[in-house]
Order: structure tokens, then sequence, then C-alpha cells
């Protein structure tokens, strides 16, 4: 019997001329749900996240994805990633939250793909340092159809 190989997941389908104006992370469902005008296009299933998935990134290095409503702030084509939309972690109260532990709230956290280089499947287990990581091809659509400004809301 030969072992299993991954299979590529079927990207979504999306009308032409779509755009995200929400973005809904379950980190529980392990879903990134794109949102028009408050009506789901695109579902991204499988996500990963960091190292220590479970709660609310509160400091640099605690390597958790963040919880609570945020924005697409940013791009960069040139990252170490396949791609990266910048999620615009910390708000005034993470920070606030951090100062008063004497502690940074760390930053840079994006929505990307895979390391550049890395020529394997997607990577199926929490990696990153806080991000939020989906396989290439779906962060190549994905940076298409989010424009900066968009609303994201990362839930438990």
């Amino acid at each position: 019997v030969e072992p299993s190989k991954p299979v590529a997941k079927a990207l979504p389908v999306v009308p032409e001329g779509v755009q995200a104006d929400q973005i809904i992370v379950d980190k529980s469902d392990r879903t990134l749900v794109l949102l028009d005008d408050g009506k789901e296009f695109a579902r991204y299933t499988d996500i990963r996240f960091g190292d220590a998935p479970t709660g609310h990134k509160h400091f640099e290095g605690d390597e958790k994805t963040p919880e609570g409503t945020y924005t697409i702030d940013g791009r960069n084509p040139g990252s170490s990633y396949t791609l990266s939309l910048r999620v615009s972690y910390p708000n005034a109260a993470d920070r606030a939250y951090a100062k008063a532990q004497g502690k940074s709230p760390g930053g840079d956290i994006f929505i990307h793909g895979q390391p550049n280089g890395y020529t394997g499947p997607t990577i199926a287990r929490d990696w990153t340092d806080g991000c939020i990581a989906v396989s290439n091809a779906e962060i190549r659509q994905i940076w298409k159809l989010v424009p900066d400004g968009a609303v994201i809301t990362i839930r438990p």
C-alpha cells in the first residue's frame, strides 16, 4: 500500500469583482471566512496559528495569536513567507495591558502563506509566532480579495 499524499484543497470560487470588507477567523474551528456586506463569499479551513494557539496574545514571544477586532493595515509582497497581510495588533488595550505587566505586547502579526523556500506540503500543525498561516494558493487568493482597511475579527 502506498502512503497517501496530501491532496490540495480546492480554492473557493469567488464572483468577479467581490472584495472582502470583513474577515472572521475562528481559532477553535480553524476557519478564515471572507465577507462582503455581511455575506460570506469564501471560507478557508484547517488554518494554522502560533505554537501556543489557545488564548489571546498578551506579550511578545508568547506565540499566541491575538483575539479581538483589528484591521488589515498593510501588506508585504516581499516577506519571509508567501505574501503577508498585516493585522493591526496591538491596539491601545493590548499595549496598556502589556505595559501594566512591564512587558512588550509584540506585533508583526500577519495572515501569510508558507515560508519562502519551503517546498513540502502545507505545514499541518501550529507553527507561527502568533500569525495566521494558510497555504500558498490560499494566501494568493486572499491577497487579491482583501483590501487594506478590511476589518478582521479573531475569535477564540
